[in-house]
């Protein structure tokens, strides 16, 4: 069984801790079909379409 040799320094530590704060939001776009803001290569959950087609059948409220 793998047991580390020597201790973790603070620094070592830190860096591994430190890079899920780097990460960013996902970019949000606007939809060219209902004009919500929707990620970029999706099908847009408000609407259901992508590419001009529509690809989900989206239930009407």
């Amino acid at each position: 069984m793998g047991v580390p040799k020597r201790r973790v320094s603070r620094a070592r530590k830190n860096k591994r801790r430190s890079a899920w704060a780097k990460m960013v939001p996902p970019t949000l776009v606007e939809c060219p079909q209902c004009h919500e803001l929707k990620q970029v290569h999706r099908a847009c959950p408000k609407c259901g379409y992508y590419k001009g087609r529509e690809v989900l059948k989206v239930a009407e409220e």
